[in-house]
């Protein structure tokens, strides 16, 4: 049997589509963002309303896949309508100009059974700081379950601007938790 180039390139190509990840739909019904900081040294956990996540997953060969996070910065619920237009304000998330923060996956590692390393760019309010987080993932109800907490410092994100920056009112620590529920 003769190979001609057009056999061998659908062979590489199927060769790659097998050894990538596979593309899953996120259940949002089964998924959250919030994040968790102290104000006034009391925990609040507030939620992203919107969000959208892109997951490309084999769990036979994690260190292929992908992910990518949009937020919707307007959408999160801190419990009062007037509190939620003033952190989508300028001196908070300044949804206007910046209505999205993003995560952009660049690397995916094994981290042991169940665990990811997961890096990438994390850009909000138009700065982007390259973070390293742990991520567990699970099969549940047919789908597979993502779930991890980041750990950023607002100020270094510009969030909280002017008397904001204060610290003793709303601590500079903040935890972005996250369940993903994906599947085919």
């Amino acid at each position: 049997m003769t190979f001609t180039r057009g056999t061998l390139a659908a062979v590489l190509a199927g060769v790659t589509l097998i050894a990538s990840a596979v593309p899953l739909k996120t259940d949002a019904a089964h998924s959250s963002v919030s994040a968790v900081f102290k104000q006034m040294n009391v925990p609040v956990e507030s939620k992203f309303k919107s969000f959208a996540a892109q997951i490309d997953y084999d769990a036979a060969h994690p260190d292929k896949a992908s992910a990518r996070m949009d937020i919707d910065t307007a959408s999160f619920d801190i419990g009062e309508a007037e509190y939620n237009k003033e952190v989508a304000g300028k001196d908070w998330f300044n949804s206007a100009k910046f209505p999205k923060a993003t995560f952009v996956s660049s690397a995916i590692k094994p981290a042991g059974a169940g665990k990811l390393s997961v890096s990438g760019k994390l850009t909000i309010k138009g700065r982007a700081q390259d973070v390293t987080f742990p991520v567990t993932v699970k099969p549940e109800g047919g789908k597979q379950v993502f779930e991890g907490q980041l750990p950023i410092k607002r100020l270094a994100f510009n969030i909280g601007e002017g008397e904001w920056k204060d610290t003793s009112m709303v601590a500079d620590e903040v935890v972005i938790k996250f369940r993903v529920a994906a599947g085919q």
